[in-house]
């Protein structure tokens, strides 16, 4: 695939994040999820793939656009065949409150390699290129922990642990601190707290727990990029789910890990933050139709991460009024 493409795809989820950040802290998720699918999809419009969305919005009669199995992008001819897995706003409760580490983030892959994840749970473990090799999703709490401090060259009573805060990782936060470990809890946002164990400045070592599985392939898109280590589990909880992942070719029985669910080494990743957060910036209105947006951008094939700042005249892009 087309290298620049890495950088057309901030421009993506740059769109999206100007869209979503105009309703920070109104209380209208819905209307924050809306604009960020908005712009994000105008602008997949302008590049030259033919992408077919494997994780979205949901199913075509629940998401007016960018649903699953929706085709995106300008389809030229000699356009690359794409899986796109998007998440305009992740963070939706994090924007409507005003809340930090909202983002808009993409992963991009040729055809077949993205894995479509059902729409449930997955238990989920990630941490950063030190770590990579040393944790297994089936052992024992502390085990992992010890593992993860050794490779970081810490003591388990330095080491961070990130979780969603919900009540049914109550008995994991108790093996932790029985551990030692350091706890860091987060309303929202599996993909932003599984990025943060690759970063040192996070101060984020090990990510646990369970969240949404389509969150985990994007995860495990950026932590590829990354050079860090995701594994996940499914954890359907009726019937209907455990037939809807018979019905996808899915195994419940299964780890998937980083090379289950993205394949080959040819992987994009954007983000741009909408509110502020450990690892980006969040959008800022400076007047005068000007906007300022902080995003990632990541290629796994030469493993370049850059971080870009954006000075938005928003004037100048009538096409894609954000």
């Amino acid at each position: 695939m087309d290298r620049n493409l890495a950088i057309n795809l901030a421009r993506v989820t740059e769109a999206a994040a100007l869209g979503a950040a105009k309703f920070m802290g109104r209380g209208d998720k819905i209307a924050a999820d809306q604009a960020g699918v908005d712009g994000m999809r105008k602008m997949f419009q302008t590049m030259d793939i033919e992408g077919l969305v494997v994780i979205g919005e949901g199913e075509m009669d629940e998401a007016p656009m960018l649903y699953i199995g929706e085709v995106v992008g300008s389809g030229c001819e000699g356009a690359s065949k794409v899986d796109i897995a998007v998440d305009p706003v992740e963070g939706t409760n994090s924007v409507a409150k005003g809340l930090p580490n909202a983002i808009a983030v993409v992963a991009m892959a040729p055809r077949g390699c993205l894995l479509n994840a059902p729409d449930m749970y997955m238990d989920k473990i990630a941490v950063g290129p030190k770590a990579a090799g040393k944790v297994n999703i089936n052992a024992p709490v502390h085990e992992n922990l010890r593992a993860t401090a050794e490779a970081l060259n810490k003591s388990i009573s330095d080491l961070t642990v990130t979780m969603l805060d919900r009540p049914r990782h109550e008995e994991i936060i108790r093996q932790c601190r029985e551990a030692g470990a350091r706890i860091k809890l987060f309303q929202d946002g599996d993909v932003a707290a599984a990025l943060a164990t690759c970063f040192d400045h996070t101060g984020v070592d090990i990510l646990l727990g369970s969240g949404g599985a389509p969150e985990g392939v994007i995860s495990a898109a950026a932590l590829k990029c990354l050079g860090g280590e995701f594994q996940g589990k499914l954890l359907p909880q009726t019937d209907e789910e455990i037939q809807r992942c018979l019905k996808m070719g899915a195994n419940i029985e299964k780890v998937y890990y980083i090379d289950d669910l993205v394949k080959g080494n040819e992987v994009y990743f954007a983000a741009t933050g909408i509110s502020d957060g450990e690892l980006l910036k969040g959008v800022v209105y400076t007047g005068n139709n000007t906007a300022k947006t902080h995003s990632l951008v990541m290629r796994s094939e030469t493993g370049t991460i850059r971080f870009l700042e954006a000075i938005h005249k928003l004037n100048k892009k009538p096409k894609y009024a954000y």
